[in-house]
């Protein structure tokens, strides 16, 4: 197997996938799952019951809790921030992790705050410094705080505004695989 993993990081798991590449000061739990050809930056945190799909790319300063479960195709922009538990109280016997489901393509901007029990469906593109607080439909663009729907993204990255024009003024309409273009 073709797996780089810098000799600063500690990894404990054994379920990597080829080609992915594990940068300096890394901490990987040993129950995580990570998909082939990811990109894991500098200081990232990946706790055990983590599930992260192939070609994801995690950037420096992430931290990755319980209950997280990262599709395919996905980037997560530096800093981004994720939480899964919605009541937490230091040493509190009523920890309850809370599953996220981030899903195929999805974008998510640097220093993002995501709140743990959403879905972010495919596609979807969160911009930075964002607070998600709900869940996010597929071919959607959010950003702000909190997060609110400002456009659509098209499977091959076109921004369209929520009048559904891109900046050349091209009319698309929606569709089951997003924002197509009007003939």
């Amino acid at each position: 197997m073709n797996i780089k993993i810098h000799p600063s990081s500690e990894v404990q798991t054994k379920d990597i996938g080829d080609g992915t590449i594990i940068w300096q000061n890394c901490v990987i739990l040993k129950s995580a799952k990570i998909g082939r050809n990811c990109n894991i930056n500098f200081n990232v945190f990946i706790e055990n019951n983590v599930v992260i799909g192939d070609s994801v790319t995690v950037k420096s300063g992430v931290q990755l809790w319980d209950g997280l479960r990262i599709g395919n195709n996905v980037f997560v922009g530096p800093n981004a921030t994720f939480t899964n538990d919605l009541l937490p109280k230091s040493k509190s016997d009523s920890f309850l992790v809370i599953e996220t489901i981030i899903g195929n393509g999805v974008i998510i901007g640097a220093n993002s705050t995501l709140l743990a029990g959403i879905k972010i469906d495919d596609n979807a593109f969160i911009g930075a410094g964002s607070v998600v607080t709900k869940n996010i439909p597929k071919f959607t663009i959010w950003y702000g705080n909190p997060a609110t729907h400002k456009g659509y993204i098209t499977s091959k990255g076109q921004i369209v505004s929520l009048d559904l024009t891109d900046k050349e003024g091209n009319k698309y309409t929606l569709s089951m695989n997003g924002p197509i273009p009007v003939k």
